[in-house]
């Protein structure tokens, strides 16, 4: 089909009787000169305009180039007849009307010009009043002809356009008649669903239909409205028929328009209906709202779903007054696949235990991630607590058998945590709660197992909830305290050192020791902020003291490994003895032995910053972890301490061999060395005879806050006197 043009709305007429004002053109063709110049004389008439000619041959010349609404002809011309130019006329179909006048007596001469075309046959002489309603009646009927044609025209070129519509639209039309039968349908129908359209004419629309859809349908065709307009839409699914006879269905938006009838009754006789095909949209809400309510990578329910359906289940257990279990699982160990193969092989791992995981479990269970290596499960109608262990029981076997990735096997293992319905929360919130206190606590217990709640561990976790939110606030409320604890030599009986210890004075609970909180204050952002006053405050205590004209030891200061990954440790401890006017070899940094077997590269250039801006790095609690020399070679440290649980297997007969190794690695790599936890005569005897000198313990002093080590520095020999030991005494007087 031809597609119509704006032409449907500008139909053509052929050629141009008038100009733009609406002047009608009339071309008198007359051989006598003063008939021809009397003519527009007599027949002026507003919006006429008038050509003039003698012959038939000026006549064509004109025709070919201007179109006339009326032609005023006489029947004798020079070089022919009227007729002639008549003949020409029609074989050009031209529909310009014709007036003949002429003088010939006899009738063939006026029945032949009407035969040929013309529209009228005026007699010499004439009066000039017949000759004007000759001419008013050929424009009138000529308008008349014109505008029939210019109707005809419109009619013709919007039946096409509408049809063009109808038949090329991307949607399916069609009507139906009063029983509901097809009358019309477009071709849209057979790219849509698969059926010419030859084989649907004269039947049911609901054959068409899914049968779960015929109820909705047949209830909108057997109560249509009565009244002209209103529509109603509804979704459907479509039958369709594909090549090889597979069958299937499309989703479609209906839209049904009732067809009612003109007369007084208006009775609806049939429907106009749009099916529009929504397959797409339908597949596509489906798609998001799978992806709002399941996690995209192992397709389980997500965190909102999970939510929703322990919530009904709660719901359900309360009016049946049953029980459920809501279990948290936590993969053991999964950051080591990610940082040793990649999060490819972490997705897989996650994947495959997923797949693991849901196999465990019964039909009617819930398994979700929470995100990350996190999932949980609901367990509804639980009977007593050992339908659940059991189930978690059968969740650690599933995971028995190594996963096998790209990279190779890995065996995985997991801690969950277990809370019951009614017993340990009535709420989504509180029982998935209470199963992550208790999966923490199996990651603490070793892993690779399943736990219960206790209340007991509510109790901690509110403990430690409550301690989070007071560290935060300690430093504000100047609720921090730097201790000191001296390190001698017993060589020269003299305070070689200071370690800065950290001491929180709560205001409600007293004193807390480091052990208790650096970890919270490292797992919660606050180590950075904490080591920056502690730095500030030993800085600021040194100048203090040296104000006040004591030549004060090196003063050590504990730094977390967290300390180490921020980029601004060297230039803060720079920066703060630079603030108090210290110099870098009254400060030492300690470091922990896990810290050096990170072996990076940012941490062992760090501390070569430390050792080239003057400042000393000690190696605390060395000997407890899985040290190699070659660590010592990468980072240039200048200090060991002993620590203090090899001081404790010093007293009796026996001596420690880790200790004499420990000395001799540190005359072998020229550093200092410093035993802690020294208590008694005999650890400090051993260690002398060991050849360690510096010693930091109880047996000379307890930490002590800074107004008290002031007397530690006037008089040294304090502390010696303070140990017991007859000979130190004796050195001291």
């Amino acid at each position: 089909m031809v597609i119509p043009t704006e032409n449907a709305f500008r139909p053509r007429i052929d050629g141009n009787a008038g100009d733009e004002a609406g002047t009608l053109r009339i071309l008198i063709v007359d051989d006598d000169p003063s008939l021809r110049r009397t003519f527009p004389h007599v027949l002026a008439r507003p919006g006429r305009m008038f050509d003039e000619c003698g012959s038939v041959a000026e006549a064509i010349v004109r025709l070919e180039c201007q179109c006339y609404a009326l032609i005023l002809l006489d029947y004798r011309l020079p070089d022919a007849n009227g007729l002639a130019l008549l003949d020409w006329l029609s074989e050009h179909r031209r529909d310009e009307a014709v007036i003949i006048i002429s003088g010939e007596d006899a009738i063939d001469a006026a029945i032949g010009a009407l035969r040929g075309g013309a529209d009228d046959y005026v007699r010499k002489p004439y009066h000039v009043a017949q000759l004007q309603r000759a001419v008013d009646g050929a424009l009138h009927k000529g308008a008349l002809e014109r505008a029939n044609t210019l109707m005809s025209q419109r009619l013709k070129d919007s039946e096409r356009l509408h049809r063009y519509l109808v038949e090329s639209s991307p949607d399916m039309i069609f009507t139906l008649d009063g029983s509901g039968r097809f009358t019309y349908i477009n071709p849209r129908v057979r790219a849509l669903l698969g059926y010419e359209r030859s084989t649907l004419i004269k039947r049911p629309f609901t054959t068409l239909v899914m049968p779960e859809d015929i109820d909705r349908i047949d209830t909108l065709l057997s109560q249509p409205s009565s009244l002209p307009g209103e529509s109603f839409n509804v979704e459907l699914r479509l039958r369709c028929r594909r090549e090889g006879g597979e069958g299937g269905n499309v989703t479609v938006s209906l839209t049904g328009i009732p067809m009612v009838t003109q007369q007084d009754d208006r009775r609806v006789v049939g429907l106009y209906g749009v099916a529009r095909d929504i397959s797409e949209r339908k597949r596509a809400e489906e798609i998001i709202s799978f992806q709002a309510y399941h996690d995209q990578l192992t397709h389980l329910p997500n965190r909102v779903l999970f939510k929703d359906r322990l919530e009904l289940a709660i719901a359900q257990a309360q009016r049946r007054t049953g029980a459920l279990a809501v279990m948290f699982i936590d993969i053991d160990r999964f950051k080591l696949v990610n940082d040793t193969f990649g999060h490819a092989e972490g997705d897989l791992l996650l994947r495959a235990i997923a797949n693991r995981l849901s196999a465990t479990l019964r039909r009617g269970d819930t398994l979700a991630r929470l995100g990350g290596d996190e999932f949980t499960v609901l367990l509804p109608d639980i009977n007593q607590p050992e339908d659940a262990e059991v189930i978690a029981r059968k969740v650690l076997d599933a995971l028995v058998t190594p996963v096998t990735l790209s990279q190779g096997e890995f065996r995985a293992t997991v801690s969950v945590g277990v809370a019951l319905f009614p017993r340990d929360g009535t709420t989504a919130e509180d029982l998935t709660r209470h199963a992550d206190a208790a999966m923490y606590q199996v990651k603490r217990s070793g892993k690779n197992a399943f736990r219960f709640f206790d209340p007991s561990l509510n109790a901690r976790y509110r403990d430690r909830i409550a301690l989070e939110n007071d560290l935060r606030n300690a430093l504000a409320r100047h609720e921090l305290e730097l201790f000191y604890q001296p390190q001698v030599s017993m060589a020269a009986h003299s305070i070689v050192g200071l370690e800065a210890l950290l001491r929180w004075n709560h205001p409600t609970i007293g004193p807390i020791p480091p052990t208790t909180f650096i970890q919270v204050a490292e797992e919660v952002g606050l180590i950075g902020e904490i080591s920056n006053w502690v730095i500030e405050t030993a800085c600021a205590q040194l100048a203090s003291w040296q104000a006040d004209g004591q030549a004060t030891p090196r003063v050590s200061v504990n730094l977390s490994a967290c300390d180490f990954q921020r980029g601004d440790v060297v230039a803060t401890i720079n920066a703060s003895l630079a603030r108090h006017g210290i110099t870098p070899d009254c400060i030492e940094v300690e470091i922990t032995e896990s810290l050096m077997m990170n072996d990076t590269a940012d941490v062992a250039a760090k501390v070569r910053a430390l050792r080239a801006a003057g400042i000393s790095v000690a190696i605390d609690d060395f000997g407890t972890g899985y040290s190699a020399l070659a660590y010592l070679q990468k980072f240039p440290v200048s200090t060991l301490k002993i620590d203090r649980s090899f001081v404790r297997d010093l007293e009796g007969p026996m001596t420690n061999p880790i200790i004499s190794a420990i000395t001799g690695i540190a005359r072998g790599f020229e550093l200092d060395l410093v035993a802690e936890g020294v208590e008694s005569l005999e650890q400090a005897d051993a260690l002398c005879a060991l050849g360690c000198d510096v010693m930091q313990g109880y047996l000379f002093a307890r930490p002590a806050p800074a107004a008290e080590v002031l007397g530690w520095l006037r008089q040294p020999e304090r502390l010696f006197l303070g140990a017991g030991n007859a000979d130190l005494q004796a050195a001291a007087a």
